[in-house]
């Protein structure tokens, strides 16, 4: 069998379907990126998405799709792709192997609008109530606790050392591969800790993910911290050993809200149980401050274990202290303990925590710079497509800008009157880039119907269309002298086009995944390409030779630019960075850090002194590239920003929001 994931699909199980690559009943594409075959719907009670089994050839994976009604969600779409972000950080076997190019957008025929995919390993095992319900859930013995709370506590410390926690730890979301190797699994609510760090500070809203009984009072308010997934997962332990699940009326006691489950429990040593109520301690405070932390403990009940002694929670305690004090750690917070004060350079420095929550391995660049933060100043709001708005540029004289949307349009309009001038047709799918030739005779646009097209800006008219990557266009690029373009795919390659004679004169392969962005030097002889394996490289264009690989991006690059004078790169990441290249060397000069979630698109002003960057943290954000700092963070565009453009004078700038461009005020004055 095999399955049309189109929701539209008048009948997704068409019984043509197997073996052919569209579907009989309504024309969508069946081999998705070209290679995975859906065969069935595993679940669609499964949070934001459906899941699928799904083959590549032989080998059975996992296809995640969010829901439908969720695409125009912007913190639903990003707590989606994040999931595929954080895997491909995390590689262990308690992590659901990725490939680099597991995110996808997947566009079901006729429709203008994606599908938001992850494609990832299939566990083969069941999930812990799975299990638990397999063997009449009956309670598992402490050796058997102890061994999987400390895989768990391995897991979470990779997790946690990356800067992500979980948020979502539960039964039903760690399964059990047949080496008895334990996995974690459904990251789509995991956040990465500065995010959190400053939305206790009061600069931004917190997400809530809740599961009821395994979901601590902090994450409830929409306050997570790391050591939110301490108490989910102290839950889960007392659900393993006891068969009852944390709501379970014989031991949750609702009028006084407290859980007594110890009686449940008579396998459990005195010394584990003072772990776990550890763990489950309701102000976060007093859980363990760190993974770290956890396995101490956890190496002294196994210790105990194996020479056959009895660990009372007093020896755990007292074997902790002794190896903190040893290691020089800051922090002790167990329940019924006087918590230590944090000693600074000898000076004594307390840290006020507010509502009983501590910050977590506070580091200074999860804080923003100083700088002023202000409403950005829209000038005016284009209203006209009607599916979402993937790319935009001005034309060089900055009079009219253009706009390429999902509806498979491309509009002109005249910048100081907001007036519609023209709609180009032509192509079937999404425009997802679009470029202008210097003298603004030409415009050039790249979609997700494989093609390029070519067009008379003068009068609208199609001048030609260039055929020959095999998946959807990314970016596209003009060479200074105006001779040459370049075509960015998700194909993972790039091609190199003769614009006056339409010929494609050479292919540059070398990624693997997606090409995101590319862009000529100043000079014209090199090409610069960056994409979603998390590296940059450097051609050239004379020769086609790939000359270096920039690597030190933890996550997908969006967006690269040139400085005017072809000294230096810069690029940003999904990774919350952007990174200051010489393109010479191939060394990273400056990174710099204020965004809070993937910063999607940059630009450089014309003297090179400025840089504007925008993320989905909903900012647009002014850099001085002398020296590094962030100068303004501007607001108000309410919306995830993945595409915007400055005008040629840079006193205004135009952002893609949704299904509408909103055009704003640059700061006059940049310091």
């Amino acid at each position: 069998m095999s399955l049309c994931i189109n929701p539209h699909c008048p009948q997704s199980d068409h019984p043509g379907n197997d073996g052919s690559q569209f579907c009989r009943s309504c024309g969508s594409d069946l081999l998705l990126l070209g290679r995975y075959r859906v065969m069935r719907l595993l679940s669609d009670k499964s949070g934001f998405g459906r899941v699928y089994e799904a083959f590549d050839r032989s080998t059975p994976k996992i296809l995640k799709i969010l829901k439908e009604h969720y695409s125009h969600h912007v913190k639903a779409v990003e707590l989606f792709r994040q999931e595929a972000i954080v895997l491909g950080q995390l590689p262990h076997p308690g992590i659901p192997a990725i490939e680099p190019q597991s995110y996808f957008e997947f566009y079901p025929k006729g429709s203008s609008e994606p599908l938001h995919c992850i494609i990832m390993e299939k566990i083969e095992g069941p999930n812990l109530k799975e299990w638990m319900q397999q063997q009449g859930n009956n309670p598992i013995s402490e050796k058997q606790a102890l061994n999987w709370l400390k895989q768990l506590a391995e897991i979470l410390h990779l997790v946690h050392g990356k800067n992500y926690f979980h948020r979502d730890i539960k039964p039903e979301n760690i399964m059990l591969r047949a080496n008895g190797q334990l996995v974690l699994v459904d990251f789509g609510a995991a956040r990465e800790m500065t995010y959190t760090y400053l939305a206790q500070m009061g600069n931004t809203g917190g997400t809530r993910i809740s599961s009821a009984g395994y979901t601590p009072p902090e994450q409830e308010k929409g306050r997570a911290v790391p050591q939110s997934d301490f108490y989910a997962l102290g839950y889960t332990l007392i659900y393993l050993l006891t068969g009852k699940p944390p709501t379970d009326p014989d031991m949750y006691d609702s009028l006084h809200n407290e859980l007594r489950w110890h009686r449940f429990a008579p396998q459990v040593s005195p010394a584990l149980a003072y772990v776990i109520d550890r763990l489950i301690a309701p102000q976060a405070s007093a859980r363990p401050q760190n993974t770290e932390e956890l396995l101490q403990m956890l190496a002294r009940v196994e210790k105990a274990q194996s020479e056959k002694k009895p660990a009372s929670p007093q020896a755990v305690v007292s074997t902790l202290v002794q190896d903190q004090a040893r290691l020089g750690s800051t922090h002790l917070g167990p329940v019924g303990l006087r918590s230590r004060r944090w000693l600074w350079g000898g000076a004594l420095a307390l840290l006020l925590v507010a509502g009983g929550y501590t910050l977590w391995q506070l580091k200074p660049e999860h804080f923003l710079q100083a700088t002023r933060t202000e409403q950005a100043t829209m000038l005016k709001t284009l209203e006209g497509h009607a599916g979402t708005v993937r790319c935009l540029t001005f034309t060089p004289d900055g009079q009219r800008l253009i706009t390429g949307s999902n509806d498979q349009t491309i509009k002109v309009w005249n910048v100081d009157t907001g007036q519609l001038l023209f709609t180009l047709t032509g192509h079937t799918s999404a425009i997802r880039s679009l470029t202008v030739k210097s003298d603004g005779s030409t415009l050039v646009s790249g979609s997700d119907d494989q093609t390029i097209k070519l067009w008379n800006l003068g009068n609208g008219q199609e001048i030609g269309t260039l055929k020959g990557h095999t998946s959807y266009l990314n970016a596209v690029a003009i060479s200074p002298d105006g001779r040459l373009l370049a075509s960015a795919s998700a194909d993972q390659t790039m091609r190199l086009w003769d614009l006056s004679t339409k010929q494609e004169l050479r292919l540059f392969s070398g990624h693997s995944s997606y090409v995101n962005s590319v862009v000529f030097s100043p000079d014209g002889k090199l090409l610069a390409s960056a994409s979603a394996d998390r590296t940059i490289k450097l051609w050239a264009v004379a020769t086609g030779e790939l000359l270096r690989t920039l690597e030190g991006h933890s996550s997908y690059v969006n967006a690269i630019v040139f400085t005017p004078d072809g000294a230096n790169l810069i690029t940003a990441s999904a990774d919350q960075t952007i990174r200051v290249w010489n393109a010479a060397t191939g060394a990273e000069e400056r990174l710099l850090k204020g965004h809070i979630s993937f910063v999607e698109d940059i630009a450089i002003s014309p003297d090179g002194q400025y840089l504007l960057s925008g993320s989905a943290d909903q900012t647009l954000k002014l850099w001085d590239l002398r020296t590094g700092n962030l100068l303004r963070s501007l607001t108000g565009f309410n919306a995830h920003i993945k595409q915007f453009t400055p005008s040629p004078n840079w006193q205004s700038v135009a952002v893609a929001v949704e299904t509408t461009v909103k055009i704003a005020q640059l700061p006059r004055r940049a310091n």
